[in-house]
C-alpha cells in the first residue's frame, strides 16, 4: 500500500565531504517528490530521517530521533564499517521508493536507559565505564542485579552493551554477538585482572547497578560520545528502555547478510 510521506529530517556528518555530497543529492531527490524537509528542532512532526555518515553519526543522531517514537530511520553508510548504517549509498533512492510503496522491512533496535546523578541517558549502543587514565592501576567494580551481587571486579573496566552495540567494543574485548531484536544485554568485562572474568547476558528487564570501589576516579562512556566522571561509591543504574529505534532495510538484507559482509564470513 502506497505510504503517505510528507516531511523527512536529514541527519548527516558534516566532517565527511562524501556524507555533505550525499546530503545535498538526496535533499534535491526528496524536494522533487514533494517532500518537506525539517529541522532537526522538529523532529517530532517528521514521518522518517535519514543519517548519512558512519555508525557514530546515527548514535549522536538517535538521541534526537527517539524524542519521535513512530519515525522510521535510513541509515546510509558514508562512513567505515558501517554495522548499523546499512543502507549503501547507491541503495538510498531505491530504498526510499519501495518505502513510498509499503514494500520496505523494518528493523526495531532496542535501547536501555541510564540513570547516573540526576542525569537521564537513552543508551543504543554501550555504557563504558573505565580507569580515567590509561596508565592507571586497574579499577574496583561492583555489579547488582536485582539488589543481588553478580560479581566484582578488577579490570581496566566494564562494558555494558544493547545487542545493537554487541558488535562493537564488546565484541573488540571478547563478548559475543548477539541479533537486534534479542531484549537483552550483555556485561563484558574489559582487560579483567582475574581470567575467570567472562561476559554474561542478561534480559534487559533485569536491573543493574554499577559502583565503583577505587579510590581513584573512573569516566563512563555513552555511545563513545558523552562522557561524566565517576567517583568512589557512585552508582549507575541501568535498566530497559520503552524507546526504540525502527531502521528501514534496504531490500535483500538481512542481519546475518550483514555479519557475512563486515566480518568477511564468507571470505
Amino acid at each position: 500500500m502506497k505510504k503517505i510521506i510528507k516531511r523527512g529530517i536529514i541527519f548527516y556528518n558534516e566532517d565527511k565531504p562524501l556524507a555533505t555530497e550525499l546530503y545535498f543529492e538526496y535533499k534535491e531527490f526528496l524536494e522533487e517528490k514533494g517532500i518537506e524537509i525539517l529541522p532537526k528542532s522538529r523532529i517530532k512532526d517528521g514521518d522518517f530521517a535519514v543519517v548519512i555518515g558512519g555508525d557514530g553519526t546515527l548514535l549522536r543522531a538517535s538521541k534526537t530521533i527517539i524524542e519521535n517514537e513512530n519515525i522510521d530511520v535510513f541509515a546510509v553508510n558514508a562512513g567505515s564499517l558501517g554495522f548499523l548504517t546499512e543502507i549503501k549509498k547507491e541503495e538510498f533512492k531505491n530504498t526510499f521508493e519501495r518505502y513510498l510503496e509499503g514494500k520496505v522491512d523494518k528493523e526495531e533496535r532496542v535501547l536501555l536507559k541510564l540513570k547516573y546523578n540526576d542525569e537521564i541517558f537513552h543508551v543504543l549502543n554501550d555504557v563504558v565505564v573505565v580507569k580515567k587514565r590509561a596508565l592507571s592501576k586497574v579499577i574496583r567494580l561492583k555489579v547488582m542485579v536485582k539488589d543481588k551481587m553478580l560479581f566484582t571486579l578488577k579490570a581496566d573496566g566494564i562494558i555494558v552493551s544493547t545487542p545493537t552495540g554487541s558488535t562493537a567494543y564488546s565484541l573488540s574485548a571478547g563478548g559475543p554477538i548477539l541479533l537486534p531484536d534479542l531484549e537483552v544485554m550483555v556485561i563484558t568485562p574489559l582487560a579483567p585482572h582475574n581470567l575467570t572474568s567472562r561476559p554474561i547476558v542478561l534480559g534487559n528487564k533485569e536491573k543493574v547497578n554499577i559502583s565503583l570501589l577505587s579510590d581513584e576516579d573512573g569516566e563512563i562512556i555513552v555511545d563513545g560520545d558523552i562522557n561524566r566522571q565517576i567517583k568512589k561509591d557512585s552508582v549507575l543504574e541501568l535498566y530497559s528502555c520503552d524507546k526504540k529505534i525502527k531502521l528501514v532495510l534496504p531490500e535483500n538484507r538481512d542481519y546475518y547478510s550483514v555479519l557475512h559482509e563486515k566480518l568477511k564470513w564468507n571470505e
